[in-house]
């Protein structure tokens, strides 16, 4: 029986994630958000549905009943998730809450099966973290003054990560957070989005060459630091969302080519300092020839990776412990071996969909400052996506940072949650632009239309030969 749970759950599992990928990619095809009505409801039908069958095989696997009791609490938040967000702010975008709670529910799953205890601990984090995320959208959506804290985004940002760099704990050779009152933080994680509220700020006015300098001076600093405490993993999201934001708000591409320049500088000059990068550089040209030591965990991700195929083996039917870190850096792979090649295509295409969305947003928006925020907060997104699942890949070499929403780690599921609440307020604000810029057209139009009544009833005098403009229609009088 539980054998052919297992393989017929394989199939469900992969068609559920299949068509609810789907549904993420048919919301562009409308542009109203209140046409998409529809294709919500099917979201979390489909969410729902492929949660309850991963903790069925799980229940199979492990033959402990118990584990439905989380499941059912996990439920119950994810459930409350969504109806809050839809009752607290109606002019949000349901697609990032509905992507959100699934990538959430990817997480729960495969945590569960990794680890319980630490499953556990990442559950709670994630409850008082959506908790924290409820109220932010109110807060973007009605303090306007954001965008003139410039220099306050700057100095917490130096300094939250200058105190890591004196003071924080080092955890294989980097100096990654600090403990308050029992509590470890990794501040370059929160860091992120002040950064990212900091370059919109210095550039919304204007984005000429002295604004652009004074504010790579800042940003090299924040760089830097994190080069200094050797977490170069976010020294390098840092650099690529200042260079892309810096091309949006100018839209001059020589920064585009001196940005590539001048990183392409830094990451040789940082191979050359630093002997950790020299060894990742090496397991990534070739970890075979130390697979025994610093290949090992590479080695590991690639075989499960490929022993998968494309329906995976099922539920606990891998061997994703074998992989360091599976629970942080690894945990894409432990998803390709055990739930398959598709559903790891899925959730990726599930990351591109969310970032298509914030483009959407940003694209959308008529403030400039606002439109930049939401571009950098995208950009921080599906880079660090980029970066996880790369490095597991071996496309690129590692660089230690998380994927989101799903790898275990308290920091970094609290900051994208931040993220996505921050520009949910941001498309309220979009929507609420709309609505403005549609009652100054119906007023427009209204006037206009009282204009053309008063001209039709004015009487013509004799000897006129005018032609004039008035309100963007030309009138035009023939002599009698």
């Amino acid at each position: 029986m539980e054998l052919y749970v297992s393989e017929f759950s394989k199939y469900v599992i992969t068609l559920l994630i299949a068509l609810y990928t789907y549904e993420s990619f048919a919301v562009f095809r409308k542009k109203q958000e209140s046409d998409r009505n529809g294709i919500y409801t099917r979201q979390n039908i489909l969410m729902f549905g492929l949660h309850f069958s991963c903790f069925i095989v799980i229940c199979f696997e492990t033959g402990d009943i118990t584990y439905l009791f989380f499941y059912a609490f996990q439920q119950i938040v994810l459930y409350a998730t969504v109806i809050l967000f839809r009752m607290l702010y109606p002019k949000t975008n349901r697609l990032l809450v509905n992507n959100m709670c699934m990538l959430l529910t990817v997480g729960f799953v495969i945590l569960t099966r990794l680890s319980l205890g630490k499953a556990i601990r990442q559950f709670i984090i994630v409850m008082i973290s959506l908790v924290i995320a409820l109220v932010i959208p109110f807060f973007v959506s009605r303090f306007r003054f954001l965008k003139e804290w410039k220099w306050i985004y700057a100095a917490a940002g130096i300094v939250a990560l200058g105190i890591v760099l004196v003071l924080g704990q080092t955890t294989y050779g980097s100096k990654l957070s600090y403990t308050i009152a029992g509590l470890t933080f990794q501040p370059s994680e929160f860091v992120k989005i002040i950064f990212v509220f900091f370059v919109a700020s210095a550039l919304y006015k204007a984005a000429g060459f002295f604004e652009v300098f004074t504010t790579a001076v800042i940003a090299a600093a924040h760089v830097i630091i994190l080069v200094c405490s050797k977490d170069l993993g976010s020294a390098l999201i840092f650099f690529v969302v200042y260079v892309l934001m810096v091309v949006v708000a100018s839209r001059n591409w020589l920064y585009l080519l001196a940005g590539v320049s001048g990183g392409s500088v830094a990451a040789y000059l940082a191979y050359c300092v630093f002997p950790h990068i020299q060894v990742r550089v090496q397991a990534f040209k070739d970890p075979w020839s130390v697979i025994d030591s610093t290949g090992y965990q590479i080695t590991q991700s690639l075989f499960a990776i490929t022993s998968g195929g494309w329906f995976g083996l099922g539920l606990f039917k891998g061997t994703p412990e074998s992989i360091p870190f599976v629970e942080a850096d690894f945990i894409f792979s432990a998803i390709t071996e055990e739930l398959g090649l598709l559903f790891a295509l899925c959730v990726i295409l599930i990351c591109v969909s969310c970032f298509v969305m914030f483009m959407n947003i940003s694209m959308n928006l008529k403030d400039k400052f606002y439109q930049l925020t939401a571009f950098g907060l995208g950009v921080t997104y599906i880079f660090q996506v980029f970066l996880t699942i790369g490095g597991g890949c071996k496309f690129i070499p590692l660089t230690g940072v998380t994927l989101p929403f799903i790898s275990y780690g308290g920091s970094s599921v609290l900051t994208t949650l931040i993220m996505f609440s921050i520009t949910e307020g941001l498309s309220m604000i979009q929507e609420e632009e709309a609505e403005e810029e549609k009652y100054r057209r119906k007023r427009i139009r209204q006037k206009k239309k009282k204009q053309a009544g008063r001209k039709k009833d004015r009487p013509v005098y004799e000897y006129e030969d005018l032609d004039f403009e008035e309100d963007g229609e030309t009138f035009e009088q023939e002599e009698e």
